[in-house]
């Protein structure tokens, strides 16, 4: 089996064509991992969830890392991204880009899972709601082919 390193664009390709990822995040020690669909779009991952432990976390310690990977034909891929979280409420100042947020989602059918019942409008209007997106500091890859 050969192992190689993706380059930037690879990587790039790779989150865009998935969409299940395995998000990290830390407080007080204490690491937390929990599956999370996203969309890649302009250096960010954007994904939704209702309030609780990994919300809580990020808003106290917003560094996450996130891990996508693929079995391909004789192999996998895989990448991780190193990034910041950044919720977008639904208030003034952040509407385009939770708009931008609910677009890329709502693209793809059941991409409220596994954070919530299906929203009914793009602009929320349930408080709970959480649209967020991970700012894309560092993203590296690895490859095995047969």
């Amino acid at each position: 089996m050969i192992i190689r390193n993706l380059t930037e664009a690879e990587c790039a390709e790779a989150l865009t064509e998935n969409r299940l990822g395995r998000l990290a995040c830390a407080r007080d020690g204490q690491p937390y991992v929990v599956p999370v669909y996203y969309a890649y779009a302009d250096r960010h991952l954007y994904a939704f969830s209702l309030p609780g432990r990994k919300i809580d976390f990020m808003r106290v310690n917003p560094l996450v890392s996130v891990l996508v990977e693929s079995a391909q034909q004789g192999g996998w891929r895989s990448v991780v991204v190193d990034g910041r979280y950044e919720e977008l409420p639904d208030e003034i100042g952040h509407k385009r880009e939770r708009d931008h947020a609910w677009a890329l989602l709502s693209r793809h059918a059941d991409w409220w899972e596994p954070g919530s019942l299906k929203p009914i409008l793009p602009v929320s209007i349930h408080a709970e709601e959480i649209f967020f997106r991970i700012a894309i500091d560092r993203m590296s890859g690895r490859e095995a082919k047969a």
